[in-house]
């Protein structure tokens, strides 16, 4: 075994194995000394990266390791990408619809706060009651693409009729009345949706199985918490201030 965590290719002591060359190129085999999907490890992956990078030399580090490791980071940067994006779109989106500033953005911080309590719950569901031995890398991508393209469907049916009664009756007023009216539609339609996805995890793959549960759970909190209590007493305590600054909150009723 070398310092940098490499022996040749196979159990320990093998001697190692001649290197390939075809058309120039060099191929080089050996077997880390961790377990492929350790930490030390990836570090090891990432130091020969390094080391390569640094001494300017044209080389790709493949293997099981170095795969996991390129799909990790792909799904770390496609997060970082793609989340504040639709984000942006949903907020641009809500203000032409509701004629605001403040309600969309506080309807998306809503929608983000219920997605993150679903991850949490998730987590600690996934490491300490099932046991699952890890998580795909690209779980908390889609459960974020579902939890928030459904969280906003409801919030939107809700605060569209909230407006809809607040422009005759006032705000406060239109809150109750909207929220008697959509309830029940609301409800029954968060309570399906939950009950298709959690039958997703009666099969045998991991990643359907915790999409799966994310999902149902987020559906649920988002139905019987978020959009029935937290938005609500949001809008409740904010009054047609919600509005700012379409007309509705410059002449609307409280």
């Amino acid at each position: 075994m070398t310092e940098d965590g490499i022996q040749p290719q196979g159990p320990p002591g093998t001697p190692a194995a001649e290197p390939t060359v075809v058309d120039g190129d060099v191929l080089l085999q050996a077997t880390l000394s961790d377990a492929p999907d350790s930490s030390a490890a990836e570090q090891t992956v990432r130091d020969v990266r390094a080391d390569f990078a640094s001494e300017d030399v044209t080389a790709l580090v493949g293997g099981p390791t170095a795969t996991s490791i390129d799909t990790n980071d792909a799904s770390a940067h496609d997060r970082a990408q793609i989340i504040p994006v639709v984000l942006v779109v949903i907020v641009l989106i809500l203000m032409l619809l509701l004629r605001s500033i403040l309600a969309p953005v506080l309807l998306v911080a809503t929608t983000v706060l219920s997605f993150g309590t679903a991850m949490g719950v998730a987590a600690l569901v996934f490491n300490h009651l099932f046991d699952f031995p890890g998580a795909d890398p690209a779980v908390p991508l889609y459960g974020f693409v579902f939890l928030v393209a459904l969280g906003i469907d409801y919030n939107i049916f809700l605060m569209t009729r909230v407006r809809e009664e607040s422009l005759q009756h006032g705000t406060r007023e239109g809150v109750v009345r909207g929220l008697a009216v959509t309830g029940g539609v609301i409800t029954s339609a968060g309570l399906v949706l939950a009950a298709t996805f959690a039958a997703l995890g009666v099969i045998p793959i991991l990643f359907l199985a915790q999409i799966a549960f994310i999902v149902a759970f987020g559906v649920l909190l988002d139905t019987f918490l978020v959009r029935t209590v937290l938005v609500p007493a949001l809008a409740l305590d904010l009054g047609k201030v919600i509005w700012w600054p379409s007309k509705l909150w410059r002449e609307g009723r409280p």
